[in-house]
């Protein structure tokens, strides 16, 4: 059984729009902050110890920002807009004029996704212009590293996820002997090397329209495995990189949890039902303790992700549930849910629960 639901700690107003994606920036400096992006084309920078808008910066000509991350700083960010732009922000000294502007030609709603690959070095995955096509760049040089087409019709992109798995355990199966050296005394010692493409390199999972998900090694640009998650388009993922399992959902009424075998095979878990049809947005929180969804219902549901076990629906807002977040708070007990709505309002709770470990 769920449990009794919670009622939001308090709520932001004012974004002028649908609130179509939320990120937080809350490690560094004393003040925690919000990012939010609207259908209006404005991006809101939310002070949650004023709970007001420290800024509002505009950038895409009026249309919709479907996407808001920030980069090696809160000053940093970068955005995505229906206006076929992806936008670089500094926002130091005042200023609210994107720095720089990358061209995607795509129409659609995929939200890009942005992954560190060296310190001040970014890989940026978003829809390209042909219908299954995803692109990669390298930033801020904007240098093309790659195109992703499946051999076979999926339909439209419909959300992507760049990643990268750090594994510290060397596997014996990639140990190559490389010399043997004898000394005087008559012992033996064997030197091994690993073999120099062994190392992780950037993955991308893709959800595509027709519900297929596709695992994508970058740096091979080959397909890895594929899984048919839904009968319906893959409205959303989300994946956790440290236990290789992820979970997505769609217009039906049910989420659908994966997970990569040690071939990097997609395996299909277990579907949650749900009451309602309809998922936006997933999040899992840093600590790997909680998913939460934001539906089409209204409603955002709380999860144990270990598990899978419904811990709350959280019910405020009068329309749809168009986006989530948690925020990456030092302290577990500062730490926030955001949901972001149709109705023009964010809503804040406060989830913190010993209790959600074994969730």
């Amino acid at each position: 059984m769920s449990r009794p639901a919670p009622s939001p700690i308090y709520t932001l107003r004012g974004s002028g729009g649908p609130l179509n994606t939320l990120h937080f920036s809350c490690l560094g400096g004393d003040t925690p902050l919000l990012f939010s992006g609207s259908g209006s084309g404005a991006i809101h920078i939310w002070n949650l110890n004023s709970r007001r808008a420290e800024k509002i910066v505009e950038g895409h000509s009026g249309s919709s920002v479907i996407w808001v991350n920030s980069l090696q700083s809160k000053d940093a960010l970068i955005s995505q807009g229906r206006d076929m732009q992806v936008c670089l922000w500094d926002l130091r000294e005042g200023r609210s004029e994107p720095v720089d502007s990358v061209w995607t030609s795509s129409v659609g709603f995929c939200q890009c996704s942005l992954l560190d690959s060296s310190p001040g070095n970014y890989l940026l995955a978003f829809a390209g212009e042909q219908t299954e096509e995803i692109k990669i760049i390298e930033l801020p040089s904007k240098t093309p590293v790659c195109t992703l087409v499946p051999d076979t019709k999926l339909g439209m992109v419909m959300c992507i996820k760049l990643w990268q798995h750090i594994d510290t355990d060397i596997d014996p199966h990639q140990l190559k002997l490389s010399n043997v050296v004898v000394f005087p005394s008559g012992r033996l010692r064997l030197l091994f090397h690993t073999e120099p493409d062994s190392g992780p390199g950037p993955l991308l999972l893709a959800g595509y329209e027709d519900g297929s998900l596709l695992l994508w090694d970058v740096t091979q640009r080959s397909k890895l495995s594929q899984a048919k998650a839904h009968p319906e388009p893959v409205m959303c993922l989300t994946f956790d990189t440290k236990r290789l399992r992820g979970i997505s959902g769609s217009s039906e009424k049910k989420l659908t949890p994966w997970m990569l075998d040690g071939q990097n095979n997609l395996q299909l878990q277990d579907c949650v039902t749900l009451v309602n049809p309809g998922v936006s947005d997933l999040c899992i929180r840093d600590d790997g303790k909680l998913l939460a969804s934001a539906g089409w219902d209204h409603r955002v549901r709380v999860f144990g992700w270990k598990k899978l076990r419904p811990l709350a629906v959280l019910q405020y807002h009068p329309d749809m549930v168009l986006s989530v977040a948690f925020s990456n708070h030092q302290d577990p007990r500062q730490r926030l849910l955001a949901a972001g709505s149709k109705d023009q309002r964010i809503s804040l709770w406060s989830i913190y629960n010993e209790g959600a470990d074994n969730g």
